[in-house]
C-alpha cells in the first residue's frame, strides 16, 4: 500500500491531534497521505457518488471515529472496492477496531502486510413511486422504514420474491444484514448473527400483534416493502433511512424493493479479537 486517505472527524479528534500523528507517521514511511474531514452534517447528510482522478484512489481508507463514521465510509467507498481501517474514538464498536493507545503499532502491521480483510454482505434498496424510481441507497448494517408521524403506526405489506408474506401495522420495519445485527435490530428485539453469514433480518418495529417475530431469509431473497393507506385512509407518510443516515420521503404506494448488493464491503483487520470476544465485551459491560 503506498497511497491512504484518512478520513477524519472533527468532532472526535480535537485539533486533529490524532489525524496528524497517523499522517506524519504513513509520511514518515515514504506514503501519500490524504485527508478529508469529516462533521456530523456531512456524515448525515446529503450522499454523492465518489470518484478518483487517475493516480489518485488510495489504497485504504482509514476511517476516524466511530462506527457511525465507517458505515457512511461504508457507503461511499464500495463501489471503488477500497479496504477500511476504522480507527475508533468512542466507546467500544464492533467495526472501527483500532484504538487510539494502538495506533501507531497498528498502523507498522499495515505497513508490513500483517493484516487481513474482511468482506462484509451490503443492502441495495430502491424506492418506486409508481414505475419511476425515486431513490437508491445502499447500507451496510440495515434500511429502515419508519412512521413519519409519533403515535401512530404506519401499515404496510411485505413480499419475499413476489410473494406475499405478511400485513403490519407498526412502527416500522428493519431490513438488516448480518453486520447490522447488533445495531438497531438488536435494540428492536432481533437476534444476533455472525456478521460473515450471508442472510437477511427482517424485523417488525413495535408491530401491533403479539404474534411478530424476526424472520431470517437467504441473502438472495427480494424483499419488497409497499406502503399502503393509513388506517382511517387517505395518504400514509413515512420515511426510509439507511444505516440510520440516508433519508427518504415516502408514501402510501411508494414501493421499496431490497436485495444483496453486488460489491462487498471490505475491512482490515489488524488483530485477532474475534466478533464472539466483543460480543462479550459487549454482554457484560
Amino acid at each position: 500500500m503506498n497511497r491512504f486517505l484518512v478520513r477524519t472527524n472533527e468532532s472526535k479528534d480535537k485539533g486533529f491531534v490524532l489525524t496528524d500523528k497517523i499522517k506524519d507517521f504513513l509520511e514518515s514511511n515514504g506514503k501519500i497521505v490524504d485527508v478529508e474531514v469529516m462533521d456530523d452534517e456531512k456524515i448525515y447528510g446529503k450522499e454523492m457518488p465518489i470518484t478518483f482522478d487517475d493516480g489518485e484512489k488510495p489504497d485504504a481508507v482509514i476511517v476516524l471515529g466511530g462506527d457511525g463514521t465507517m458505515l457512511r465510509a461504508a457507503r461511499d467507498y464500495v463501489d471503488q472496492e477500497i479496504p477500511l481501517l476504522g480507527v475508533n474514538l468512542g466507546t467500544l464498536g464492533y467495526l472501527a477496531e483500532v484504538d487510539q493507545s494502538s495506533v501507531i503499532h497498528s498502523l507498522s502491521k499495515l505497513l508490513a502486510g500483517d493484516f487481513g480483510i474482511e468482506e462484509r454482505m451490503m443492502l441495495e434498496g430502491n424506492i418506486i413511486r409508481g414505475s419511476k424510481l425515486i431513490g437508491n441507497t445502499m447500507a451496510l448494517n440495515d434500511i429502515a422504514v419508519l412512521k413519519s408521524q409519533p403515535f401512530r403506526a404506519i401499515h404496510f405489506d411485505v413480499y419475499v420474491n413476489g410473494q406475499f408474506l405478511k400485513s403490519y401495522s407498526a412502527d416500522g420495519i428493519l431490513v438488516s444484514t448480518p453486520t447490522g445485527s447488533t445495531g438497531y435490530n438488536l435494540s428492536a428485539g432481533g437476534p444476533i448473527v455472525e456478521p460473515f453469514a450471508d442472510l437477511i433480518v427482517l424485523t417488525p418495529i413495535c408491530p401491533h400483534t403479539i404474534n411478530s417475530r424476526s424472520i431470517i431469509l437467504a441473502a438472495e431473497d427480494e424483499v419488497i416493502i409497499e406502503i399502503k393507506d393509513a388506517k382511517a385512509g387517505g395518504v400514509e407518510n413515512a420515511f426510509a433511512m439507511s444505516d440510520g443516515a440516508a433519508h427518504f420521503d415516502i408514501e402510501t404506494g411508494d414501493t421499496i424493493v431490497l436485495h444483496k448488493a453486488e460489491k462487498r464491503t471490505r475491512i482490515i483487520k489488524l488483530n485477532k479479537i474475534s466478533f464472539l470476544e466483543v460480543l462479550h465485551q459487549k454482554m457484560t459491560d
